[in-house]
Formats: structure tokens, sequence, C-alpha cells
């Protein structure tokens, strides 16, 4: 990775697109299911744009990250030390955790609050190679009746909602685009 490569990428004008991004992360968040644009950075690869994005605009030099798999490169970790100065650490102590799915398996090894503390949790950053509006069934908080969202693992996902309050929240990302999944959400195999 060149000097110029580690140093761009990031956010053209910081306080705006930062205050968009924040506000497309909170909505997807809010809303399970919905498929948004977020964009802004230019990461290096393998990270996608949408990740790259997420990770600009929610970490800061308290925020540990862990990255998974091939996202685990020299050029991703220069490209995010300059742009957030985040540590890294490993995936017991994260805070955000990014990868594709396998590389983060199993989801049992991230933090998953406690009971005085459910809100101290991993968030995982999923990259995956698309997403769309098929799939697994979703309910619950910030969905009118129902909602569906293509997911990896259905059974993991499911496992991880029995924990509530406790446990991982997820953010799915595919190029540009962003879906999320509280550990609120109520999920339900493909009809």
């Amino acid at each position: 990775m060149t000097a110029q490569a580690q140093f761009s990428g990031g956010f053209d004008n910081a306080p705006v697109q930062s205050s968009h991004a924040f506000r497309a992360a909170m909505n997807v968040m809010a809303r399970p299911g919905e498929i948004r644009t977020l964009a802004g950075a230019q990461p290096p690869a393998p990270l996608s744009v949408a990740a790259g994005t997420l990770l600009l605009t929610l970490c800061d030099p308290d925020t540990k990250v862990c990255l998974a798999g091939e996202l685990d490169t020299d050029a991703v970790r220069r490209w995010l030390t300059f742009h957030t100065g985040a540590p890294f650490t490993d995936a017991a102590q994260a805070d955000f955790v990014v990868g594709a799915w396998q590389a983060l398996l199993p989801i049992g090894q991230y933090r998953i609050g406690t009971a005085e503390y459910p809100d101290r949790s991993a968030t995982l950053i999923v990259e995956c190679d698309g997403l769309s509006a098929q799939g697994a069934q979703l309910s619950g908080p910030g969905i009118r009746d129902t909602a569906r969202l293509s997911l990896p693992d259905i059974p993991a996902l499911q496992a991880n909602a029995a924990l509530y309050p406790l446990g991982c929240d997820f953010f799915f990302t595919s190029g540009a685009t962003v879906a999320a999944l509280p550990r609120s959400t109520q999920i339900s195999a493909e009809v």
C-alpha cells in the first residue's frame, strides 16, 4: 500500500458525510431488514464501501476493532488506523468485528454484554456477496408487520436473538449497501 493510498479514501467532507452515514446506520438498525445505500469512504480492497464507511463513522481511538479472515490485511489495518485511530484486538475484546460470515464463526466468541450492561456487546459487520429483501422473515421492534432479509445462517442468528437483552448486533454490507439486524429482532426461517 502506498502512502497516498493509506491517506486517501476517507471522507471528502467528514462532518457532512459522517453525519449522513451515521443517520443511515441508525436508520437500518431501527428498521431491521431495510436495505440502504451507505457510501462516502473508498477503503482498500477487499473491504466494501459500506463496511469502510461504517467503520469510519462508528470507530475512534477508544473503539476496539477485530478484522477477520481475508479482511485482516496490512492495507486495511493502516487505512483504518490513519482514518480512525481505532486499536486492533482479538475477537473476545472487540467492539466491532468485520469479516465474511465464515470468518466470523463461531459467533459465541464475541462479547454479548452483561445483565447490568447489555450494551457492552460486540457489533459484527458481515461482508456479504449481496443483500436482498428475500429469505428469513423478521419481526419485532421497528418492523410494522414483517420484513425479509437474506441472512447467512438463520439458526445461529436465532440463537443470538434468544439471548436478548444480551447478544450481538449485526450490520450486513455488500458493495455500497447495508442492512442491520439488532438482537431484539425475531427471525423465522424462509416460508
